[in-house]
């Protein structure tokens, strides 16, 4: 089965870089916006809505978006107000609007604004010349890192007063979710949702696994999964950890509920650099042993990778 697993990795990966995707960063609706996308495919394509951490940028997962687009996917990233690259005016001393340890003082007006820029960019997009025919608005899908996890999940209708209409699905990636879990309001979820964590990912990814937290609290379609050795910014270009089976899983979930295509083996089973990978959906509910719930490794390291 390790062999199967391996190899359905290495075929995802190697269809998503055989591909050539482009980057452009351009203006749309008053943001600076990062887009990568194939060329050659012309018309409707699925899309994606990155959403960046806290001090990150809309590059900061290039080798996701990258891939992502290579598979077929239109990516769009924008800058938010607290960006401090590639262009962005944030610088890294700024105080976040709420302390990250009082998620219970967090509510639907903290950070806000994320959630407008992504409201902004889709409207946007729906009356731009050059983009409202390239975007499949029937096959939209949002994706977060950090920050831009808990900006994506209060989207998809954590904070319901956010709640975005034709989303598809949620690729939410070392979430932070503690005002959520703090407030109860992940059972309004209302698409499916793949969460990632990392066993060195000591300040988000135990709210995501442990009992009553965020997984447990969202409602099904849902998926969790957890990297051996990744820590915070694995999902980033800082980092190497992970990378091929990072982008595996979330091409295994992404073309499933939004290219809609049959569901691939990666999303019942976890690779050899996974220790955790629970899931609760139409394809069934993986059991303790499945899921490494039964004892789980844990490596113990800072809040950053190796």
């Amino acid at each position: 089965m390790r062999i199967l697993i391996s190899t359905i990795v290495t075929l995802l990966v190697s269809l998503a870089v055989t591909a050539h995707a482009t980057e452009q960063t351009m203006r749309i609706g008053g943001l600076s916006v990062t887009v990568w996308s194939q060329e050659s495919v012309a018309g409707p394509r699925p899309t994606l809505i990155f959403s960046h951490g806290f001090h990150g940028c809309a590059t900061q997962s290039r080798f996701l978006m990258e891939g992502l687009a290579a598979a077929g996917y239109l990516v769009m990233a924008p800058n938010h107000r607290d960006a401090t690259c590639e262009g962005g005016e944030a610088t890294w001393t700024g105080r976040p609007e709420m302390p990250f340890q009082q998620p219970e003082g967090w509510n639907d007006a903290t950070y806000r604004d994320r959630a407008e820029d992504i409201r902004r960019l889709i409207d946007a997009l729906r009356t731009d010349d050059r983009w409202r025919t390239q975007v499949d608005w029937s096959r939209l899908a949002l994706a977060g890192h950090s920050l831009g996890g808990y900006t994506v999940l209060g989207l998809a209708g954590a904070w319901p007063r956010w709640k975005l209409l034709g989303i598809k699905a949620v690729l939410a990636l070392s979430p932070y979710t503690k005002p959520f879990d703090a407030h109860h309001t992940l059972s309004a979820l209302a698409v499916p949702v793949m969460y990632q964590g990392g066993t060195r990912d000591v300040g988000i990814t135990p709210e995501l696994n442990k009992s009553k937290g965020s997984y447990d609290q969202s409602p099904r379609p849902k998926y969790y999964i957890e990297f051996d050795g990744a820590g915070h910014f694995a999902w980033t270009n800082v980092s190497t950890t992970s990378h091929e089976s990072i982008l595996a899983y979330s091409l295994a979930f992404l073309n499933h509920y939004v290219k809609g295509e049959p569901a691939g083996g990666l999303l019942t089973q976890k690779t050899s650099d996974a220790v955790i990978f629970r899931y609760a959906s139409e394809l069934g509910d993986s059991s303790p042993s499945e899921d490494g719930t039964r004892g789980p490794r844990r490596t113990r390291g800072r809040f950053f990778d190796r």
